[in-house]
């Protein structure tokens, strides 16, 4: 794989034997950031489990205490009765059946979450296939299906993310900005990473956390030491 000259010196910073506390882990991705932009700072964890099996999925949500930096579009479904209270909570798009022709028709993906409330799940059901694959399906898990959008709304635009299970047993989620500091990612971190260790599943066996690894955008991996989170 090729790599650039700034990602060459960034990777010199960093001693990929090493497994580094979250603090001393998120510095060197802060110093190892060479981008013009403010990078995003992901955090990649893989667990222990297998996600074939349903009762060892993990999945939820959380608002971080510091959001994750980007302001995300809302979509909401709703009855038209509540379309100004989406609005007046935040939502950038709201409709009904109005909307789900726009998508079908028009591949209207101007949004980063869907919200729905109960009622409208047979209108969205539709758009399974659509949704899905994006990751954009609402759900009553992810708190995405609910009849308190306000509320919903409100903790999305604060910096509410979902974590999922990938089909690799990882989960990515971004915790914030380059710009954040290390003290504002570490807590954004120890946030996330205490709802995973909560979700753990019952039928999880042996080591939960394998590995956990930090970086920017663009820079490189920085792994934290996993057996000092459990």
């Amino acid at each position: 794989m090729f790599r650039g000259k700034n990602y060459k010196e960034s990777a010199k910073l960093v001693d990929k034997a090493n497994l580094y506390d979250p603090m001393e882990a998120f510095g060197l991705v802060i110093t190892a950031s060479k981008a013009k932009f403010d990078e995003t700072v992901e955090l990649h964890v893989r667990l222990g489990v297998d996600s074939r099996h349903a009762d060892q999925q993990v999945r939820g949500a959380i608002v971080l205490p510091h959001g994750t930096g980007k302001v995300r579009k809302v979509l909401v479904f709703c009855k038209e009765e509540r379309f100004q209270e989406a609005l007046d909570a935040g939502a950038d798009f709201v409709g009904a059946q109005d909307m789900v022709d726009r998508i079908q028709k028009e591949n209207f993906f101007d949004y980063d979450v869907v919200v729905a409330t109960p009622d409208m799940m047979g209108v969205v059901g539709r758009l399974g296939k659509i949704l899905g694959p994006k990751g954009l399906m609402p759900t009553p898990k992810a708190g995405t299906v609910t009849p308190n959008i306000a509320q919903a709304v409100k903790e999305i635009k604060a910096g509410k993310i979902e974590y999922r299970l990938d089909k690799t047993n990882i989960i990515h989620c971004p915790i914030g900005k380059v710009s954040f500091g290390p003290e504002k990612l570490n807590d954004n971190f120890v946030a996330l990473i205490n709802a995973i260790i909560k979700a753990k599943p019952a039928a999880a066996k042996g080591q939960y956390i394998r590995s956990c690894v930090t970086a920017s955008t663009m820079g490189p991996g920085v792994k934290i030491n996993q057996a000092k989170l459990v």
